[in-house]
């Protein structure tokens, strides 16, 4: 039996966000690390998933090494999602490889029922795991079948159900927050060059993925909205976070989206996240915030 997967670097790295002042700290963060450690307990996916495991574990340091840096919630929270996606994994499969074990290990004098029903334990348990991804896919190809079918409203019905599916799934992916305004992507500092309006490569990945999200939904636009601290002059302050803005517009543009279905505004230091007194509190207020609109319907103004 392979012996459990240890995670020396990741508790060492835990010990060290807990005894740093100011490090990024969220729900999920926590979540998450609980989620491990009772995988990493559970002797089936110690034996069965350590390779898993251990990409969970890695991970999870890296939402624990984002969390150190400082970066944004957002991003931590990103991180933190895939690391929990990885725990889920490594449990479905050692579920999985415990099923097929105990199948093998039957005799040959087994019930035949017995034996069927352990085989469609495993084939239950693999399923599971493949569930997430497969759902978007299912309700898409069912919406597209009963389009060909017949154009009746319960195509229509299942059209919405298959996109519904795969906007929430793009939401998750960028880590977007329900709002009254609407859902929210924050772009961090870090997805900028320092005190410049270039978007890193990080950066322009995820304007691609939004560009992807409004492809995929041609009636809602975006309202893209610069923010900076209160560092610096107002008037630098305003110019730098219109910049960012403009910024995010022009990637969107290059890649397809429309220009009439995208605005912009700076606000400079206005509408603070956190506090300026900090080092990590000017951090989260230097962001762009893009607010994704309903169906046809226009963006909230911001109060």
């Amino acid at each position: 039996m392979k012996k459990p997967y240890a995670l020396p670097a990741l508790l060492v790295l835990a010990a060290f966000v807990a005894g740093c002042a100011g490090p990024t700290s969220t729900s999920l963060l926590e979540q998450t690390r609980g989620d491990f450690i009772a995988a990493q307990s559970n002797p089936a996916v110690s034996s069965y998933a350590p390779l898993e495991l251990k990409q969970a574990g890695d991970a999870l340091e890296r939402a624990e090494a984002s969390a150190a840096h400082k970066d944004s919630a957002a991003q931590v929270d990103k991180l933190a999602y895939l690391a929990r996606q990885k725990i889920a994994t490594a449990q479905e499969v050692a579920k999985q490889k415990a099923a097929e074990a105990q199948i093998a290990s039957a005799g040959q004098q087994r019930d035949q029922v017995r034996l069927e029903q352990r085989t469609q334990e495993a084939d239950q348990a693999k399923m599971q795991a493949q569930q997430a991804q497969a759902q978007a896919q299912r309700a898409q190809a069912q919406a597209q079948q009963a389009q060909v079918q017949a154009q009746s409203s319960e195509a229509a019905r299942a059209e919405a159900q298959a996109r519904a599916a795969q906007l929430a799934a793009q939401l998750a992916e960028l880590a977007a927050k329900q709002t009254e305004r609407g859902n929210i992507i924050t772009l961090g500092d870090v997805l900028f060059a320092t005190n410049q309006a270039n978007l890193t490569p990080d950066g322009l990945r995820t304007v691609r993925k939004l560009a992807d999200l409004l492809t995929s939904n041609p009636r809602r636009s975006v309202l893209i909205e610069g923010f900076t601290d209160s560092t610096g002059g107002s008037a630098h302050n305003l110019e730098l976070s219109q910049r960012r803005a403009d910024a995010v517009r022009d990637a969107l543009q290059g890649i397809g989206v429309g220009r009439e279905r995208i605005a912009t505004r700076g606000y400079g230091a206005a509408f603070p996240v956190a506090g300026n007194g900090s080092v990590a509190g000017r951090q989260q207020n230097r962001r762009v915030e893009i607010v994704l609109s309903e169906e046809g319907a226009p963006i909230p103004a911001r109060r």
